[in-house]
């Protein structure tokens, strides 16, 4: 095993979080050390993983993009590629990619109360390394980029054609010319039907349950507008302002008004796709507007290619995979050539690190959220997750500011060692808690929220903000020296 390595701060991930909460360090905190540490072999996180045909942003890319660096490009919605090229321009304009350690991995994590550090272990080229931080950020998302969901559909080893999951999509597939079934209602599908259809695939998305789909235009004429008026910085900022604003408008009418909502979203369904029966029949889900993800489809291309013909639907449980497609419970049939199983996504909130404190072990579930970005018992210690209901980066920003505000403290005062105290009755919701089948599968792992702040996160903007930027760092953290002075 290798020397350890010292800094001050040690983020893990180098996905949109950590290139933000390394941003807000060396911002805010310019005389700190820090350094990113990154499993895979380039940044990216989410937008390097994911490269199925179509991968591209689930929300408007003025809010996913950094307050802090405008986004130039022409489109709202962006592809995969465009949101890399779009990372790595930030990485060399502000000389963050100087502390990526890419092919590293963290396996394990454990906080030395006598030396108020951590020792964080890695795996580099199949060897141990030990690296030695006074605060540790774990910005990992909440995906596990190892296992996706597997929903155990039966017969799969029937299927005489390819099976594919869209988090391992094979780079040398073609497309064209084949029957494809869809097996999925969620964002992935969504993004994957109408990209298959454009590429020369027979498409039917099969799906257990509707969702609802909001159409979205890929480019924005405001910023047009804007750009041609304002400095790039400027119209980004107030592209930014307006668009989290009408999404958070858009999820709050959702919750107070559903029947509203759901009226106007068939209404956009059925001048897309031109037919009332297949809203009525595959797009009116049984629950309301937000109960889970709101799905959109830029330019209504799924409507296009449903009404174009190049795309079917079909709504039901499935009761096998056959050898030459998928048998419904309804005894409708599917022909494939090749079943895309996007059936979800599994939780995993911390990046499977072992974090222990003083040898004991820490169990997310056991602990309370501090604010959405720390954990109750855990000392020197933040995480990141972003918004479910808004683009990812609105929240991550936002507890990147909170922990550098927290930092400065440390460093400023004669204080080393910060850790969220909670007093109150454990708390049984789960800090992400909406009907999502991934959150739902996840909840048991993820730590509790209360009903008050400091003790949760609110999936609400407004209330979030106006809590989290005016925190009192006092309330609900203990501030201490170490117990012993380490040389």
């Amino acid at each position: 095993m290798s020397s350890a390595t010292d800094c001050d701060v040690l983020i893990i991930g180098a996905g949109i979080s950590g290139i933000d909460a390394a941003y807000r360090v060396q911002e805010q905190c310019p005389e700190l050390s820090y350094r990113i540490v990154e499993a895979r072999e380039r940044i990216g996180g989410t937008w390097d993983l994911f490269r199925y045909p179509g991968v591209r942003s689930d929300s408007d890319f003025f809010t996913l993009a950094f307050p802090f660096h405008p986004w130039r490009g022409e489109n709202s919605i962006v592809d995969g590629d465009e949101i890399l090229d779009y990372l790595d321009e930030v990485l060399t304009t502000y000389g963050i990619d100087k502390h990526i350690s890419y092919l590293t991995r963290v396996v394990g994590a454990d906080w030395s109360g006598g030396d108020a550090r951590w020792t964080v272990k890695t795996v580099i080229d199949g060897g141990e390394q030990q690296i030695r931080a006074r605060f540790v950020i774990v910005c990992t998302g909440y995906y596990d980029y190892e296992q996706p969901y597997d929903a155990q559909i039966p017969g799969r080893e029937r299927f005489t054609g390819q099976i594919i999951h869209p988090q391992f999509w094979p780079q040398d597939f073609e497309p064209d010319g084949k029957r494809i079934a869809v097996i999925g209602s969620g964002a992935t599908a969504v993004t994957l039907v109408p990209s298959l259809v454009k590429l020369g695939a027979r498409v039917t998305m099969v799906q257990r349950t509707p969702s609802f789909i909001l159409a979205e235009p890929r480019k924005d004429p405001v910023a047009g507008l804007l750009r041609s008026k304002l400095a790039p910085a400027r119209a980004h900022q107030i592209m930014r302002v307006k668009n989290t604003a009408l999404q958070w408008g858009l999820y709050q009418a959702c919750r107070r008004a559903p029947k509203t909502m759901r009226k106007l979203l068939r209404s956009g369904a059925i001048s897309g796709t031109g037919s009332e029966t297949l809203v009525d029949t595959h797009f009116n889900p049984p629950y309301n507007p937000w109960d889970q993800r709101l799905c959109i489809a830029p330019g209504g291309d799924l409507f296009k290619a449903l009404k174009d013909g190049g795309a079917q639907i079909v709504t039901g449980n499935i009761r096998t995979i056959t050898e030459g497609g998928i048998e419904l419970a309804d005894g409708t049939t599917v022909s494939a050539d090749v079943i895309v199983t996007a059936t979800g996504l599994s939780i995993s909130l911390l990046g499977k690190i072992a974090l222990t404190v003083d040898g004991e072990p820490v169990n997310g579930a056991d602990t309370v959220v501090f604010r959405g970005a720390m954990l109750s018992g855990v000392p020197n210690f933040a995480f990141c997750v972003g918004y479910i209901n808004l683009s990812f980066t609105v929240r991550a920003d936002m507890t990147a500011r909170l922990v550098t505000r927290i930092l400065k403290r440390l460093s400023g005062h004669d204080r080393s060692v910060v850790v969220p105290v909670y007093t109150g009755p454990h708390p049984d919701r789960p800090f992400l808690d909406m009907q999502s089948g991934y959150l739902r599968r996840g909840a048991a792992l993820m730590p509790r929220s209360a009903d008050d702040y400091p003790w949760t996160m609110a999936q609400n903007v407004v209330r979030d903000s106006w809590h989290t930027n005016r925190a009192d760092l006092d309330d609900g953290l203990v501030w201490t020296k170490p117990r012993v002075t380490s040389g």
